[in-house]
């Protein structure tokens, strides 16, 4: 697969606390550089970066990030914030607690008022994979698809572990064909970017894989 292909899937991404505006302002570079999807950062560069960027690349933001268990209210206004600041684009984390509590109902109505927060723009919802059972996971591949997220995403990147080849395959057979996936966190080679993206995965949630075409060291989410 031509690196081109690999990068057009890539949420360039920087979300560590110590991030700067001036590390930022590197990754948009790169970015529009490379010409991958969007930049994910956090969302108190989401204004800086828009106005950055001028109209040449999607901006990400994470709402509810990492751990997830902010109120629906909360994460609701999160959402609407970032959106009026310039953000194309909304990665939020379920409240991974009321999974465990079989709170079904509950997270699906949270992602769908979320949703609707979005209007237009792409919502990607992150279920941390790392902290959950099989079933776990095959139960939001069933509320994503019934919420009308546009994507279902492995992790953080900010747990245990990041995304895995199981993990993405599991996610093509269980969501719904509307569903796109996106595989974040620990993506450490073109190779393993290539195999995601067989496996199902549309989106890439990485750093590295820039950092790889720039010959520099691929570490990092």
């Amino acid at each position: 697969m031509e690196k081109k292909l690999i990068f057009e899937k890539v949420d360039h991404t920087l979300l560590l606390q110590t991030a700067t505006w001036e590390e930022i302002k590197q990754i948009c570079d790169d970015a529009m550089l490379y010409g991958v999807a969007s930049v994910c950062i956090p969302p108190s560069y989401v204004k800086q970066a828009k106005e950055y960027v001028n109209g040449n690349m999607a901006v990400c933001t994470v709402i509810g990030f990492p751990n997830g268990y902010n109120t629906t209210e909360v994460k609701v206004y999160e959402t609407k914030d970032a959106i009026s600041k310039g953000a194309d684009e909304i990665d939020m984390v379920i409240n991974i607690g009321h999974l465990k509590d079989k709170k079904y109902e509950t997270i699906l109505d949270e992602i769908k008022q979320i949703k609707a927060a979005c209007g237009e723009h792409i919502l990607k919802v992150i279920i941390e994979t790392c902290l959950l059972t099989e079933d776990e996971k095959i139960k939001m591949c069933d509320i994503v698809t019934s919420s009308g997220a546009d994507f279902i995403k492995t992790s953080t990147g900010f747990s245990k572990n990041g995304a895995t080849f199981e993990d993405v395959a599991l996610f093509a057979k269980y969501v719904s064909p509307e569903v796109r996936i996106k595989a974040a966190g620990g993506i450490s080679s073109f190779d393993d970017a290539q195999k995601f993206i067989e496996l199902g995965a549309s989106r890439l949630g990485t750093s590295r894989i820039v950092k790889l075409a720039k010959n520099q060291e691929g570490s990092g989410y």
